[in-house]
């Protein structure tokens, strides 16, 4: 089965991608932790909006529950780390 890409595929790819360099970018630099934790948690919804891209790109309907998963995870990180940052824990 070969694959078929049009426009609007291949630009939704390169914005997603754009996006997480983007966010990678700023997880690097920083300057505050808040920063890198908002980097941390916008390359989560990035990397998830791109695994369920990919999965309804290639018929694999397995990667938006991985997507899923993923997500809920990474907003669980993004809680627990700025309660650490709070000092609640």
């Amino acid at each position: 089965m070969a694959l078929h890409f049009n426009l609007m595929d291949i630009i939704v790819l390169v914005i997603i991608t754009l996006a997480l360099i983007l966010d990678f970018y700023r997880f690097l630099k920083g300057p505050l932790a808040s920063d890198r934790v908002m980097a941390a948690d916008t390359m989560t919804v990035s990397s998830a909006a791109m695994l369920v891209f990919l999965g309804l790109l290639f018929d694999r309907y397995i990667y938006l529950d991985i997507a899923l998963i993923y997500a809920v995870l990474g907003f669980v990180g993004v809680i627990v780390v700025a309660r650490y940052l709070e000092g609640g824990v």
